[in-house]
């Protein structure tokens, strides 16, 4: 039976490749699982705006909540139009 015989250098170059492409792989499978955590469960949503607006002693109409709302979503890219259509595709 032949023996498989590795200089030091190549076994040293075979792990750094394989470190290499696990991290890399790593990196693109845990981004993708965070993005997909965000959309599902957002940081914020309008019972955490009428929470905080309570807790500041303001008794918050529904037209503030949806202001404040919109004005989030703007500032992340997103309208209030498509978060509807996602939520009625689930």
């Amino acid at each position: 039976m032949p023996t498989v015989t590795l200089e030091i250098w190549q076994f040293i170059i075979i792990i750094v490749i394989v470190l290499l492409i696990t991290a890399i792989a790593t990196f693109f499978i845990t981004r993708k699982i965070f993005q997909n955590q965000l959309k599902k469960n957002p940081p914020i949503n309008e019972a955490a705006i009428r929470a905080m607006m309570t807790q500041m002693g303001r008794t918050p109409s529904e037209k503030q909540v949806r202001a404040v709302m919109r004005s989030m979503d703007e500032a992340n890219g997103t309208s209030l139009a498509d978060n509807k259509k996602k939520n009625k595709k689930k």
